[in-house]
């Protein structure tokens, strides 16, 4: 049997082209098609929840009790978010606000600081101090909240910003983020800013911290999304009204300020309220983290 030949495709008097590549084409162009169906598929599946949410915030109560997977309102109202808006679901956001931002700025700051001291200071101790911090992220949250109930009491900033913001200001798994991070970064860098004079801090600000933005960037989502979303801390650091955050206002109108029944709509309604700076937050990091990410690929 004779062996195929190449045909000429281009010039005076070639050949028209043959089909000899078209079955691999094909077999491609199924594959790519098959994965983005699939793609599409769960995507769909991880969306529908908040379609849901959305939709049900927009029901009567009869309506999503009935119809509680079908994200279309029979009957299109905004009386949940009237209920809330009646409430003072402004004074909360504002409390939420104040204390994201600064809690946020807190961890960003003392994170990175806390994560380059065990990453490239040398001290008596540091293996034991770094053992303690990744030991600290297996204890759960619960058990600590009479501990700081306690010391907060015992510094008299109970009931106050101060006893809601300072106790969240670090958190362990912000300091191993960082530390990993910093670990990575060659030590070079260091020394020669050092060799021009720098000292540990000018270091540390100047030429190291510049370099980590793809961790600044995923801790500052990370504190402000924990932050936002707090509960049980606000619960046992103040009391007054005028100090509820979004997620203690909204609990305890939802435990029975409003009357009985399921309040679907209204509890949903509530969620897409609190959903919508984190997810705002997202949107606008979301070009950072992938840029950041690759000029550390690149300068690595």
């Amino acid at each position: 049997m004779s062996q195929p030949t190449a045909v000429r495709t281009t010039g005076p008097g070639a050949d028209s082209p043959t089909p000899l590549g078209r079955p691999h084409a094909t077999r491609t162009a199924i594959l790519k098609a098959f994965g983005y169906s699939a793609l599409v598929v769960f995507a769909l599946l991880y969306l529908f929840p908040f379609i849901i949410q959305i939709g049900t915030s927009f029901k009567t109560d009869a309506d999503s009790t009935a119809n509680p997977l079908n994200p279309i309102p029979e009957t299109f109202t905004t009386a949940a978010y009237q209920s809330l808006f009646q409430q003072d679901l402004p004074l909360w956001f504002g409390n939420s606000v104040i204390v994201a931002v600064f809690v946020t700025a807190g961890r960003v700051f003392f994170d990175s600081l806390a994560g380059y001291a065990l990453a490239r200071l040398k001290f008596r101790g540091r293996g034991a101090v770094t053992l303690a911090v990744v030991a600290t992220m297996a204890v759960p949250g619960v058990v600590l909240l009479i501990p700081k109930f306690l010391i907060i009491k015992q510094f008299g900033i109970y009931d106050t910003y101060t006893g809601m913001i300072v106790p969240l200001l670090a958190d362990a798994a912000g300091v191993f983020i960082m530390k990993n991070f910093f670990e990575g970064i060659p030590v070079s860098l260091e020394e020669a800013a050092k060799l021009d004079g720098a000292g540990v801090f000018r270091t540390f600000w100047s030429v190291v911290l510049p370099i980590a933005r793809p961790a600044l960037v995923t801790i500052t989502i990370i504190a402000f999304q924990s932050s936002w979303n707090e509960l049980p801390h606000f619960l046992v650091s103040r009391q007054s009204p005028e100090l509820n955050t979004l997620t203690t206002g909204i609990s305890g109108l939802l435990t029975g300020a409003l009357g009985s029944g399921n309040r679907y709509p209204l509890k949903l309604a509530a969620a897409v309220i609190m959903t919508i700076p984190i997810a705002l937050m997202f949107f606008v990091f979301q070009k950072r983290i992938i840029s950041g990410s690759l000029e550390g690929a690149v300068k690595e």
